[in-house]
């Protein structure tokens, strides 16, 4: 994600602000239906736009929802802003998708029934054949020896002893 735009300064007593945009700012961006994204402890919080005023080549006047005084959008001048350009590229595929793919892991056989998304360990929920419970195998592509993706199979090639009950 870059940066598109910087909080200038506070323009008005409302909550308004002059945003400095960038050559990165989109000319086709609606306010209505697209927020801008500050960083506040390295997540991103989304400001909507109650309106978006274009002023000259590279600025606009802007009022965010929820944010009416000077003192509270005071702390948001001189941050930079950001736009999720996040096209949804059907080439990428997310680890939640392969849910319902059929496994074979060596001699076993089963299907992913759930996916378990966490940044220290995610995890595959998956339930072999001979098996009515759900096993849990780490998800990482070290693991992935190969996917099908129009037959919706994957087959995994798992360390010596993960599967021993």
């Amino acid at each position: 994600m870059q940066p598109t735009a910087r909080i200038s300064r506070i323009f008005g007593t409302d909550g308004g602000v002059l945003l400095n945009l960038y050559a990165t700012f989109p000319e086709d961006f609606d306010a209505a239906t697209t927020p801008l994204l500050v960083f506040d402890d390295n997540l991103p919080v989304p400001l909507w736009c109650d309106s978006f005023e274009p002023h000259g080549a590279s600025g606009a006047f802007v009022r965010f929802a929820d944010i009416d005084t000077p003192g509270r959008i005071g702390e948001f001048v001189g941050r930079e802003l950001f736009i999720d350009t996040d096209d949804g590229d059907d080439d990428e595929f997310r680890f939640e998708d392969l849910i319902g793919f059929e496994i074979s892991a060596g001699s076993r056989h089963g299907e992913i029934t759930d996916f378990y998304d966490n940044d220290a360990n995610p995890l595959f929920g998956i339930t072999f054949d001979e098996e009515d419970e759900e096993v849990l195998v780490p998800a990482v592509e070290e693991f992935i020896a190969g996917i099908d993706f129009e037959a919706r199979k994957m087959t995994l090639v798992l360390p010596d002893g993960l599967l021993d009950l």
